[in-house]
């Protein structure tokens, strides 16, 4: 495998692999290492499976049940492996959803700058996206280095984050676009877990920030100083200096580390154009924090 830097430090495109085949350990250690390094690597023409896909993943750990899977009726889900996330606008039927679909508001969401799975205690370690059609245009995916971010902070704030808690819930980012339908029986799913803000990689031991747009609270903060500092903190962290954008080609997988980026889709017709990218994400391995109740 090659790897050929897109973003130095950040993103790069790896090429001399075909990883719809069985991996060896070697195989498997040289991109684990490219995402130690890079965070992001871009895997081009790449034609896959659902089941190629998800095997290729596994490589990497345990695949990650998809929240909107857990809520949802079976019946009304395109993709029926909850292991598989389907980022799409496309309904059961293979249908472009209304503006007004419920789902299709969910994953509005998706828009906000996030972390995968940040919302659950472990949160997500890889994502792993591939792209099956593609708009016309618009619809990049953009992902921002929160190790850098992190590095051009100053003494004085990175002495002031170091311990700070924060508190991640779906229902947060959800509550930015106005959306609160998440059906009967799933307020176990969306309540809100702890997370550090600062936290230190296990392979690198680089420090980067814990950002997300489920973040809603900093534990011991009053809420409205809370949220302030969080969108400061992402404004900054989101600067072009630490961002990438992908655009995406037909057969595209980008994997990246949830643990030292976050990432946002940007907007496209999609009431006109399909969109068909399929996602599976490596459950984390560890909480950053102890799980108390969080404040109500």
């Amino acid at each position: 495998m090659h790897l050929v830097a897109i973003n130095p430090g950040f993103v790069a495109e790896a090429s001399g692999i075909d990883i719809s085949a069985p991996l060896t350990a070697d195989q498997v250690a040289a991109i684990e290492a490219g995402m130690d390094r890079y965070a992001v690597l871009v895997f081009r023409d790449q034609p896959l499976t659902d089941e190629q896909q998800c095997a290729f993943s596994r490589n990497f750990g345990e695949l990650e049940a998809t929240l909107i899977a857990q809520m949802s009726n079976p019946a009304d889900r395109r993709l029926k492996p909850v292991e598989m996330g389907d980022i799409s606008n496309l309904d059961a039927a293979g249908r472009l959803r209304a503006r007004d679909d419920n789902r299709r508001m969910y994953a509005l969401g998706n828009r906000l700058w996030h972390s995968d799975a940040s919302f659950r205690a472990t949160g997500a370690g890889y994502s792993l996206l591939s792209a099956r059609v593609v708009p016309s245009a618009g619809g990049n995916t953009e992902f921002a280095d929160m190790r850098a971010a992190y590095d051009a902070l100053n003494e004085r704030t990175k002495t002031a984050i170091e311990d700070l808690i924060t508190e991640h819930s779906i229902a947060f980012s959800r509550a930015e676009l106005g959306f609160a339908d998440y059906g009967v029986g799933n307020d176990d799913k969306i309540r809100p877990v702890r997370h550090r803000l600062v936290r230190t990689h296990p392979a690198t031991g680089r420090k980067s920030l814990y950002l997300s747009a489920h973040i809603g609270g900093i534990v011991g903060w009053p809420v409205p100083e809370a949220r302030a500092f969080i969108r400061d903190l992402t404004e900054h962290a989101t600067q072009p200096q630490f961002t990438h954008a992908h655009r995406w080609r037909v057969n595209d997988l980008v994997m990246w580390d949830n643990r030292t980026t976050m990432h946002r889709a940007r907007r496209y017709r999609d009431l006109q154009d399909v969109r068909d990218l399929r996602r599976t994400s490596i459950k984390g391995t560890g909480m950053t924090v102890e799980q108390i109740p969080a404040a109500a």
